[in-house]
């Protein structure tokens, strides 16, 4: 069994066979994910798994060098994105790495997602409340 925090089969499957530059989509339980790719179905209910919570355990499982994220996110979901931010800097700061941060439309993100290696689908119903990581490396 794992030592750390994530359980789920597949998203462990998925960090280990992810290689330099593989994206990997958190989303929201409205996001519409594209049929060709390997989608990871967290969502139980409204707002459960949470979608912060589930970027907190991805990231304490993964390395990761950018995040790509929706123009509209700041501006419809404040507290959310202020919150996704808050766990982005801690995690720059526990691994000593500054992460680029891209913005995009909506529909450039929704487009993107479809070369995501898997999206992981949570219970979120908070707008725009979703993320793209670029994988890094560790060493």
């Amino acid at each position: 069994m794992n030592k750390h925090a994530l359980l789920n089969a597949d998203m462990n499957y998925l960090a280990a066979t992810l290689g330099h530059t593989d994206e990997v989509t958190i989303c929201d339980a409205g996001l519409p994910i594209p049929a060709q790719v390997k989608r990871i179905d967290l969502a139980l209910t409204h707002g459960v798994p949470s979608f912060i919570a589930t970027v907190k355990v991805w990231l304490a499982s993964s390395q990761i060098e950018g995040i790509v994220l929706a123009q509209e996110f700041a501006n419809v979901s404040p507290e959310c994105h202020q919150a996704l931010l808050a766990e982005i800097e801690a995690e720059q700061q526990a691994s000593g790495r500054i992460f680029s941060i891209q913005y995009i439309s909506h529909e450039a993100f929704k487009q993107r997602t479809g070369h995501s290696r898997a999206v992981i689908r949570t219970g979120e119903c908070t707008p725009y409340a979703n993320v793209i990581f670029k994988t890094g490396v560790v060493f």
